[in-house]
C-alpha cells in the first residue's frame, strides 16, 4: 500500500514549479528580415536597373585639309593596282621549289621559285666542252704554224744559196700563210664557244624566278612538280605563272562617270572615298586623270583617282564610293574649322540642333552643336564636338542625357 501511495504522489502535478523558459522567436524574425532585404536588393539590381539601349555609332573626325567643299557628283568604282604582275619563268620547265605564300611581302630581286636545272646544266656542260675543244684546236694550229714558219725561214736561206728551187720555197710560204688563217679561225671559234658558254649560263639563271619589284603576293599559282611555261601549252596541264605580286603603294581608284556628268569632274579635283567594307572611314583623295575615251556600251568615261592615305586595309578590287567635291579657292594659312560627323548623328531637342556623344561609361551626353556646311553624307560641326569622340546615329526621341547605350550587335556588360 505504501508503495502505491508513493507512486500516486509522483504522478501529481506540482503547481508551485516555475514555468518553462519561452523560445527565442526573435532570432528567426531577424533572419527572415535579412533574407527579404537581400531578395529585394537583387530584384532592384536586375529589374529596376535600366536596360541599355541598342544604338549605332560613328566616330567624329577632323575636317579634311584638302580645302574641299560640298559634293558635286557621286560615283562608284573599284580599287585597282597600277603595278601588278603575274611572275613566270622565261623557259619551260618543271617546278622544283616554290618559296612564296599568299599575303607574303617580297622585295625586288627576291627568289620566288626554282625550276629543275637539269637541261640548263647539260647545255652548260656541252658549252664548256665545246670551248675546251676550240682551245685545243688553237693550240694544234699554233704548233703547226710555228713549224711552218721555221721551215719557211730555212728555205729562204737555201733559196738565196740556190740550193732549193724557188717553187719549193713559195709552197712553204703558202702553207705558212694558210696556217696563219687557220689560227685566226680557231681563235674566233674559241670566242664563239666562250659566248655560247655565257649564254648557257643565262639559261641556267632562267631557272630561278625572282620578284620584279617589291610588293605583296596575292596569288600562288604553281606547286612543286608542275610544268610551267611562259606560253600557254593548252590542255590545262601547263601553268603559265608562279604567282601574282601587287605593289600596294600603286593602289588607286577607278570609277565610271556618266557622259552627261563628266563635265563636273576636273583634274586635281578633291575627292572623298568611302570603302564599302568600312563605311565610316572617309579617305581623302584626288583626281589623277580623266581617260580621254568613252565606253560606247555604258556611255561612261573612266576617271582615275589617287588615294592620299596608304593603309593595309585597302586592297585591290574593293568596292568604293567616291564624292567629287567642290574645290574652294585657296587662302593663306587657312585651316578647316570644326569636325565632321554623319548627318544621321544630328537631331533637334527643343528646336535646337544637338548630338549625343557616348562617354567612357557607355552613357550618352547631350551636346548642343553649331552645324556648318553640308559635306555629302556628312556635316561640318563648328562647336560642341571634338575629333575622336563617338556619336549616336539616328537618336530616338526617348534618348536623353545619361541613358545607357550599347552598340547594336554587341552584348551588354
Amino acid at each position: 500500500m505504501n508503495a502505491s501511495a508513493e507512486l500516486l504522489k509522483e504522478l501529481r502535478i506540482d503547481r508551485k514549479a516555475p514555468p518553462p523558459a519561452p523560445q527565442r522567436r526573435w532570432l528567426w524574425i531577424v533572419l527572415a528580415v535579412i533574407v527579404l532585404l537581400a531578395l529585394a536588393g537583387g530584384a532592384w539590381f536586375f529589374l529596376g536597373r535600366a536596360r541599355p539601349v541598342e544604338v549605332r555609332t560613328a566616330p567624329v573626325v577632323s575636317m579634311d585639309s584638302a580645302g574641299a567643299g560640298a559634293s558635286v557628283l557621286d560615283a562608284t568604282g573599284y580599287v585597282v593596282a597600277r603595278r601588278i604582275a603575274t611572275v613566270s619563268a622565261q623557259i619551260t620547265g618543271r617546278v622544283e621549289e616554290v618559296m612564296i605564300e599568299e599575303g607574303q611581302r617580297v622585295e625586288q630581286g627576291q627568289v620566288l621559285a626554282r625550276l629543275d636545272p637539269i637541261s640548263a646544266d647539260a647545255e652548260r656542260s656541252l658549252s664548256q666542252s665545246q670551248l675546251a675543244s676550240a682551245q685545243s684546236q688553237v693550240n694544234n694550229v699554233q704548233a703547226q704554224l710555228t713549224r711552218a714558219e721555221a721551215e719557211a725561214g730555212r728555205l729562204d736561206a737555201l733559196v738565196a744559196q740556190q740550193l732549193v728551187s724557188r717553187s719549193q720555197y713559195d709552197q712553204q710560204v703558202a702553207d705558212r700563210d694558210a696556217l696563219r688563217a687557220q689560227l685566226e679561225t680557231a681563235r674566233r671559234n674559241v670566242q664563239v664557244a666562250r659566248d655560247q658558254l655565257r649564254i648557257s649560263g643565262i639559261g641556267r639563271d632562267y631557272t630561278v624566278v625572282r620578284a620584279p619589284f617589291a610588293g605583296i603576293v596575292t596569288a600562288k599559282s604553281a606547286q612543286p612538280g608542275e610544268i610551267v611555261s611562259p606560253l600557254s601549252a593548252g590542255g590545262g596541264f601547263t601553268r603559265t605563272g608562279i604567282g601574282t605580286i601587287v605593289d600596294m603603294d600603286s593602289l588607286e581608284v577607278e570609277v565610271d562617270v556618266g557622259e552627261a556628268y563628266i563635265g563636273r569632274v576636273q583634274p586635281k579635283m578633291p575627292v572623298q572615298a568611302t570603302l564599302n567594307a568600312y563605311p565610316d572611314w572617309k579617305i581623302p583623295a584626288e583626281v589623277i586623270a580623266i581617260i580621254p575615251a568613252a565606253d560606247r556600251g555604258k556611255a561612261t568615261v573612266k576617271v582615275r583617282i589617287a588615294l592620299k592615305l596608304k593603309d593595309p586595309r585597302i586592297v585591290p578590287d574593293m568596292g568604293v564610293r567616291v564624292s567629287f567635291l567642290e574645290k574652294e579657292p585657296p587662302t593663306q594659312a587657312q585651316q578647316p574649322k570644326g569636325v565632321r560627323v554623319p548627318n544621321a548623328a544630328i537631331t533637334e531637342r527643343d528646336g535646337k540642333p544637338v548630338a549625343f556623344a557616348v562617354s567612357d561609361d557607355n552613357t550618352v551626353r547631350q551636346r548642343a552643336i553649331q552645324p556648318g556646311i553640308a559635306l555629302a553624307q556628312d556635316r561640318q560641326v563648328l562647336s560642341g564636338l571634338s575629333a575622336g569622340e563617338t556619336v549616336v546615329l539616328d537618336p530616338t526621341p526617348e534618348l536623353k542625357e545619361g541613358t545607357r547605350v550599347i552598340e547594336a550587335g554587341s552584348e551588354a556588360k
